[in-house]
């Protein structure tokens, strides 16, 4: 998927990664009348390490009429402290949360994107960015590329977010396996996805059904590279996922950024795991993938249509502050429910699997009704969490 039309012009934005956020940026300043350029370092479509949950969150964000097969939907959540105590819940939420593959996923949205007017050009490695007056250049090698405005949305290892300042105040390591299954296998998972709470501080495992193929990792805090391994080979044998055929075996890093991390860097913005977004807890990223890369596209046409410099400044401060009074305010109130987690996650497992009014609230999250923040903000939560900040 790649494209001769990139010449020596000024574009108007210029999109770095061709993810959730950097497609959905792509796409809404299209939309708002740009010329943009989207680049990808791989070959479209590419395997991206995920576990391809959509809540209902990430689907509300989705395009309309979005072509990306949806493998299975998930009626029931199994949880367990490492294997013991382990119950299942059904879901009652009106959106089930939907599986995927990124790299459809991924594929679907830049066929949107291109379908806007985006000019998408894939194997093209950003190795540096120069702020100039009234525009930054991107470097491909030995191409120089002219933008109004940039979008780094090239994932947790990102080069524009070193740019931009980002920092992380959480890096934690995620290894995944997606193996073939057979069809008694396949059937006993389907509609059925796994969250174990594990050994290490703040770890959990997972398994993810997509038809024939389950999606089944660990994560835990970077630092514990032997011991995050040893618990995911024991927890695909625990689940009979270890002598299955393997189709995938990687890893990769996640971030949570630090509150007071910039997300703007003169007329250029991040987005996604390029800024850190990340929830916490879970470490579901694709929902805030979506949302702020929606918001770095209004705030990133915003820039290139700018007629003075006030107002590239309103679309940093105006793009700022609307990530941080969603997207941010989330990340705030997960990071509560992870400090519980980290120190005693059988308590997070009685409430979850002992109080029905807890998965209620906690199933409605999934189904995209309601925010953490909102499910903290009952009485009942924040004198739990008080108590327990207390105690623990």
């Amino acid at each position: 998927m790649a494209t001769n039309r990139i010449g020596g012009q000024l574009w108007d934005v210029v999109v770095i990664g061709a993810g959730p956020a950097g497609t959905t940026a792509a796409r809404v300043a299209a939309q708002a009348g740009c010329e943009v350029l989207l680049l990808e370092r791989a070959a479209v479509p590419r395997y991206k390490t995920c576990g391809g949950g959509l809540i209902g969150c990430s689907q509300a964000a989705l395009p309309t009429g979005l072509g990306v097969a949806v493998h299975d939907e998930i009626d029931a959540v199994t949880f367990s402290l490492r294997g013991r105590r382990e119950r299942t819940l059904d879901s009652t939420a009106g959106t089930r949360c939907r599986m995927v593959f990124r790299d459809e996923l991924d594929a679907a949205l830049t066929k949107v994107a291109a379908d806007a007017g985006v000019v998408v050009r894939d194997r093209t490695v950003m190795t540096a960015l120069e702020d100039a007056t009234g525009e930054v250049a991107v470097h491909a090698g030995r191409e120089r590329i002219r933008a109004r405005a940039v979008v780094g949305a090239d994932g947790s290892a990102s080069r524009v977010g070193r740019h931009v300042g980002v920092r992380c105040e959480q890096v934690d390591l995620a290894l995944e396996v997606e193996v073939l299954v057979d069809p008694r296998d396949a059937s006993r998972w389907r509609g059925r996805m796994l969250m174990e709470w594990g050994p290490l501080p703040g770890s959990f495992g997972w398994v993810f059904p997509k038809g024939d193929v389950c999606t089944a990792g660990v994560v835990a805090a970077r630092g514990q590279g032997e011991a995050t391994k040893a618990y995911l080979r024991e927890f695909l044998e625990r689940h009979g996922l270890a002598d299955q055929t393997t189709l995938h075996d990687t890893g990769h890093l996640t971030r949570c950024r630090r509150p007071d991390s910039p997300l703007t860097r003169d007329r250029t913005l991040v987005a996604g795991d390029a800024a850190g977004l990340c929830d916490p807890w879970s470490r579901e990223g694709i929902s805030f993938a979506l949302r702020s890369g929606a918001l770095a596209g209004v705030a990133a046409a915003a820039i290139a249509q700018a007629g003075h410099t006030e107002d590239v400044e309103r679309a940093c401060v105006d793009y700022t502050y609307a990530v941080r009074a969603t997207l941010e305010t989330e990340m705030a109130a997960s990071r509560q429910v992870m400090n519980v987690f980290t120190r005693r996650p059988q308590v997070v497992h009685t409430a979850l699997t002992a109080f029905p009014p807890v998965w209620r609230r906690v199933d409605s999250y999934l189904g995209g009704d309601t925010t953490i923040p909102a499910l903290l903000g009952t009485p009942v939560a924040r004198g739990a969490l008080k108590a327990l900040a207390l105690f623990s």
